[in-house]
């Protein structure tokens, strides 16, 4: 129970309804102490916050490439979380309680340099992922000097291996290499360009998932 010492102007001590009154350094103080929420955790509350999970989870693993792919989109906001407003919004699927990230919508680079052309992968050889794509550096905005941007996602270990940097858009190939550890394991694989001066990347390209040997 809470004492008023001096009358309803005096100081008060302890709680009054959900009035809490105290003294700190001889100075009389109160404070309204806020309604509880009836229920803090509505379905709808609990299906965002899954949904703010999956991507948080997603683009944590994958974020040297968020960093490159959304440089771009970083207005008043970072990449990293231009990046999670993206995928939030565009690529969550499921029904509730189970959503997840839905890999073909999922753009980890997004710009408007020239895409990939006719992308392939190749898991057949242990430890390593072969990338192929067509030349297309005579066509839009595209060069031969754009630098094919592969990225290998393991969800099972929440982890990424990426490469920023890699072969020409005229080569038409690269391979990554991962970890033994990875072996077993499904594997989320993308690709994009970005130009040899890092100042434009194309819209990221899923091309699919495999398993790792």
């Amino acid at each position: 129970m809470g004492k008023i010492a001096q009358g309803i102007l005096g100081g008060l001590s302890g709680k009054v309804g959900n009035v809490i009154g105290g003294s700190w350094k001889g100075i009389d103080y109160i404070r309204i102490k806020p309604s509880s929420v009836a229920n803090p955790r509505t379905v709808g509350q609990v299906n965002q916050r899954t949904k703010f999970t999956a991507t948080l989870e997603f683009l944590q693993a994958v974020k040297p490439f968020i960093k490159l792919g959304y440089k771009g989109l970083a207005v008043k906001k970072t990449e990293f979380n231009a990046a999670m407003s993206y995928v939030l919004n565009n690529a969550i699927t499921g029904t509730e309680p189970n959503f997840v990230v839905d890999y073909p919508n999922a753009l980890v680079s997004r710009g408007g340099l020239s895409g990939v052309l006719n992308p392939t992968t190749d898991l057949a050889t242990a430890g390593e992922v072969t990338f192929g794509w067509d030349d297309n550096s005579a066509e839009g905005n595209a060069n031969a000097t754009d630098k094919a941007m592969l990225l290998v996602y393991n969800p099972s270990k929440k982890e990424s291996i990426s490469l920023l940097d890699g072969a020409d858009r005229t080569v038409g190939s690269q391979i990554i290499p991962i970890p033994t550890t990875y072996a077993g394991d499904t594997v989320e694989l993308f690709m994009a360009f970005i130009t040899a001066d890092g100042s434009q990347v194309s819209n990221s390209i899923y091309l699919g998932s495999g398993t790792a040997n």
